[in-house]
């Protein structure tokens, strides 16, 4: 899969309504779920006992957390697109987003990315890129949603 290469506020405005492309899959395994509930410091059973999300929950297993999920977008994000000649770029924001399917451990999910706007504020670009994560084998996604980022090209 060869990513889609980005360079300047231009070359970003013409990929305006287009779709960029769709990651790897990446898998949830318990390991992770446990360290991202030991790092947020969120426990609740429905991530980490699987001897009771077995019995009592309606999934039939744990899930990921949502913003587990949502916070391996960076990673996903980067085997779409290679922005070049920045001096930074800031995550600035998320909008009309909404979770829509758990993630149970040991799923398999990809990123699905569409450049929504781009704007140019006075030297810096203000880029809205749809996002929706996809879960192998399922029609209805993890997530959608738009990602906000902040280019300060060269």
């Amino acid at each position: 899969m060869s990513k889609v290469i980005i360079k300047s506020f231009e070359e970003l405005e013409k990929l305006i309504g287009q779709e960029l492309g769709i990651s790897e899959y990446h898998e949830f395994t318990q390991a992770q779920i446990n360290l991202f509930a030991d790092a947020t410091l969120d426990h609740q059973w429905i991530h980490v006992d699987e001897a009771k999300a077995k019995s009592e929950s309606p999934f039939g297993n744990t899930i990921a957390h949502g913003y587990l999920t949502l916070s391996i977008l960076p990673h996903l994000w980067e085997q779409i697109v290679e922005v070049q000649n920045l001096k930074l770029q800031v995550n600035y924001g998320i909008e009309k987003f909404k979770f829509n399917q758990p993630v149970l451990v040991n799923s398999r999910v990809r990123l699905k990315a569409k450049v929504i706007n781009a704007v140019n504020l006075r030297g810096v670009t203000k880029a809205n890129i749809g996002v929706t994560l996809e879960i192998e084998g399922n029609k209805k996604p993890a997530y959608e949603g738009e990602i906000v980022f902040l280019y300060h090209f060269i």
